[in-house]
């Protein structure tokens, strides 16, 4: 007789590697909602929008899309947050007054170097036990994965 009823069981992870990349990216992710975001008000994608404008200051907001690889609408969402919380400046482009264009502001740059030194401590961790060598091939595999997908849109 078996003690533990079916539910209790451990479900057995998919062994696709397209699975292991979404359970990667949950995983590392979970403890920065946990514990980032809540402390600073911040969500994943308001995160992943500020990478962007930090290391892209000026950035039209139609491009933030595919230089985080969220849908728009959340992309729209995380900056009307980051704008209501006082952490980003929005004008308009001179060039084409249709589109936006983005600014991590005084009160944004604060957080963003908070939040992404905490980040860099943990990609640290996240990464220690992987050598140079396999984290190397590991980058040029992913820039290749992208480049096929942005190729593929």
């Amino acid at each position: 007789m078996n003690p533990r009823p079916p539910a209790a069981r451990a479900l057995p992870a998919d062994s696709s590697l397209f699975f292991k990349l979404v359970r990667v990216v949950n995983l590392t992710a979970r403890p920065f909602v946990e514990t980032l975001g809540r402390a600073h008000q911040l969500s994943l994608n308001e995160w992943r929008v500020m990478v962007v404008l930090a290391n892209h200051p000026g950035v039209a907001a139609s491009d933030l899309a595919d230089a985080t690889g969220l849908d728009k609408m959340s992309v729209s969402r995380a900056i009307a947050a980051l704008s209501r919380s006082g952490r980003l400046t929005k004008k308009a482009d001179p060039a084409d007054g249709r589109r936006t264009r983005l600014w991590l502001n005084a009160a944004g740059r604060r957080v963003f170097e908070t939040v992404g030194a905490l980040a860099k401590q943990r990609e640290h961790q996240l990464f220690g036990r992987i050598d140079a060598l396999e984290l190397q091939q590991l980058e040029r595999g992913i820039d290749r994965l992208l480049a096929g997908l942005s190729e593929a849109e």
